[in-house]
């Protein structure tokens, strides 16, 4: 059996608090979108072998991952009792922001449970997989707090123009850096109901750790500037604690004549184009 498992981008992003506990409660529109890691997974017996191929298999540790720590989860909670043979090809950037890993997780978690996932079980699991875990389990949503996900039912299709500058991006120490928090803002639906309304919204948002990581690496402040000027650009963005940003699009021609252009312009950076899942 092969699985897709998408990538996700944060659309907005606003840190709102801190806890005692050191964790941040955010604000967040996000969505998936098409560009997938391919997984392989078949049963074995006696031993489970989780395995990683592709582009970015070498930033994967082997006993510290997020697949191995589900696994391991789901047998310690008696979810599962066989064993599997589970080959990941990494097509997804590690430390881009676009949540690859805990995609990873929650993609196998419904294979093996066939889809029949509770929101009891995805919160137990997120302490040992991540924050993000909840977002793969909706397609477009929007990050109330770090227990609430308001999933988007009026599906809106964009393209988006990847870019992974070569810069590894650590989340904890992007997170250490904030000092400054948004207010919380209340959930407009009619937002969503007019295509206009949306765009503008997204275009006079914001994501709040992206200052930090531009302060650090400048060159990401000049990536951006140039996506923002491609024809077609509504607005660009960092995604989630970066270090990918993107432009999005609303025509894919227009998309990927930006792209084609912008890498003349960055050689050496990873690039995709994608869409809304």
């Amino acid at each position: 059996m092969v699985i897709k498992s998408y990538s996700k981008v944060n659309l907005t992003l606003n840190i709102n608090s801190k806890s005692r506990k050191g964790l941040h409660e955010i604000q967040s529109l996000y969505c998936l979108i098409d560009l997938f890691d391919e997984i392989k997974i078949s049963k074995i017996k006696n031993k489970d072998k989780i395995v990683f191929t592709g582009p970015f298999k070498k930033f994967i540790k082997n006993n510290n991952n997020s697949v191995y720590n589900l696994i391991r989860k789901l047998r310690k909670l008696k979810l599962i009792s066989s064993y599997y043979s589970i080959i990941v090809k990494k097509n997804i950037p590690v430390f881009g922001g676009l949540g690859g890993g805990t995609g990873n997780a929650a993609f196998i978690l419904r294979y093996l449970l066939k889809k029949k996932v509770k929101d009891k079980l995805i919160n137990n699991l997120e302490n040992t997989i991540g924050s993000d875990f909840k977002l793969f389990f909706r397609k477009q949503g929007f990050v109330k707090n770090l227990k609430t996900i308001v999933e988007i039912k009026k599906k809106r299709k964009f393209y988006f123009v990847l870019i992974k500058p070569n810069i590894k991006c650590s989340t904890k120490e992007i997170y250490s850096k904030v000092k400054r928090f948004s207010r919380k803002k209340r959930f407009n639906n009619s937002l969503f109901r007019n295509r206009f309304k949306f765009l503008q919204h997204l275009c006079d948002s914001k994501n709040d750790l992206q200052f930090i990581v531009e302060r650090k690496y400048p060159i990401l402040r000049r990536l951006l500037r140039n996506i923002k000027n491609e024809k077609g650009c509504h607005f660009s963005r960092m995604t989630g604690s970066g270090s990918v940003c993107y432009g999005l699009f609303s025509n894919k021609i227009v998309a990927k004549k930006a792209l084609n252009k912008l890498k003349r312009t960055y050689p050496k950076f990873w690039f995709s184009l994608a869409k809304t899942v």
